[in-house]
């Protein structure tokens, strides 16, 4: 094969993320092709495959034989189980995070991945804002003392994603993942963290990074957005002052969100074409479970 065909990507699972964002991403450039959709309910599958043109598929085996790539939008325990089968498969990985639920899921994810030698890459949104990585090339060259972030959102409330493993494990396990890479990225490795309060309600992270610099980080998926308060925010500081990231200017940058998706798609088929892993990999996704395990611990 040569770079200019597509990549043959399956896609597992059919939910508001898949129909949101996977199946659009997969089949709006000419980088991947969207090969087949399966998911643990046949009906939303063949809803979600008929909308883009591609079949359905009730047994999985059979979608592996169809495609390289796979593409996850499920509970992070069902993506656990079923990357592990994939890379055995020969299949390169896109992830969705946490890569597990528990660490020993995402230790045994990432043995799996190293056995097998496929590519795998996560999809972690925000790092493929053009507006994120300017923040963090800036990040860079600044002299970081520490760090303050708000993950603060009414997303479990109601709406599509109030429901299952979000509700039982709250914002430390989806929301915690984006946050705490950014501020890894940002500020140095995180080495160390600690946590107060509650999961489901509101938790406190305290970060001690290399080098010596600390963070603190507020998450919640259930406070209400009212008046102009800076729910998303992201501040270094430092000698020679503060250096900031608010996501609510992000979410009105309709060109900044569109991008994106499309700098995810062709990231991904150029490290399945090349065979090249790139740093956004399943060890990276290691990495914050450590830290969401370390959390854990420390409420414990």
């Amino acid at each position: 094969m040569t770079e200019a065909q597509p990549v043959r990507v399956g896609l597992v699972g059919a939910g508001p993320w898949a129909r949101g964002m996977h199946a659009p991403m997969l089949t709006g450039g000419p980088e991947t092709e969207l090969v087949g959709v399966w998911a643990r309910r046949p009906e939303a599958a063949r809803e979600l495959a008929a909308a883009h043109g591609t079949e359905a598929y009730q047994d999985y085996a059979a979608l592996l034989a169809q495609c390289e790539a796979v593409a996850f939008a499920v509970p992070p325990d069902v993506q656990a189980a079923m990357a592990v089968e994939a890379a055995r498969a020969g299949k390169a990985l896109l992830l969705d995070k946490p890569i597990g639920l528990t660490l020993a899921e995402a230790v045994a994810l990432t043995e799996a991945v190293d056995a097998a030698g496929v590519v795998s890459q996560l999809a972690l949104s925000n790092r493929y804002r053009p507006r994120v990585r300017e923040f963090l090339a800036r990040a860079a060259a600044f002299d970081t003392y520490g760090a303050q972030a708000r993950q603060l959102t009414g997303a479990f409330i109601a709406g599509d994603y109030a429901h299952g493993w979000r509700l039982e494990h709250g914002a430390l396990h989806d929301i915690g993942p984006h946050a705490l890479d950014l501020l890894d990225a940002a500020v140095g490795t995180i080495e160390q963290v600690t946590a107060a309060g509650d999961s489901r309600r509101y938790l406190t992270l305290t970060c001690r990074h290399a080098g010596g610099a600390v963070s603190q980080l507020a998450l919640s998926g259930v406070v209400p957005r009212t008046g102009d308060g800076r729910y998303e925010t992201f501040e270094l500081f430092g000698p020679t002052g503060a250096l900031s990231l608010d996501f609510a200017a992000l979410s009105a940058d309709t060109a900044d969100d569109a991008e994106r998706w499309a700098t995810l798609r062709r990231e991904f088929a150029a490290a399945v074409r090349t065979g090249r892993t790139a740093d956004l990999d399943v060890h990276r996704g290691l990495h914050l479970q450590r830290l969401i395990d370390q959390a854990q611990r420390s409420l414990a």
